[in-house]
């Protein structure tokens, strides 16, 4: 336990972005940021049929509108009765 939000060695991290940076490039993806993970947890969340209100409520937006704009298209369900109208028996 800390005095500090983020610590490293047991002092106050002077910058998070500076670190992120390194990290991501010691990891081998210098392309990545937090936006990146956001969104890729949020695709995940969509692809696994969370709700696109409860993944708005995680992201922290104020209106689900938002989220489904974005990430409605990687639900396994969106568009499924439009498809579904097209199948023929």
């Amino acid at each position: 336990m800390s005095d500090y939000v983020v610590e490293w060695a047991g002092g106050p991290v002077k910058s998070i972005k500076k670190g992120f940076k390194a990290a991501a490039i010691e990891a081998g993806l210098p392309d990545v940021s937090p936006h990146v993970l956001r969104h890729t947890a949020a695709v995940h969340m969509a692809e696994a049929g969370v709700s696109m209100e409860e993944i708005a409520q995680f992201l922290g937006h104020s209106n689900s509108r938002i989220t489904e704009s974005v990430y409605a298209r990687y639900s396994p369900d969106h568009l499924r009765k439009a498809a579904d109208a097209l199948e023929f028996e």
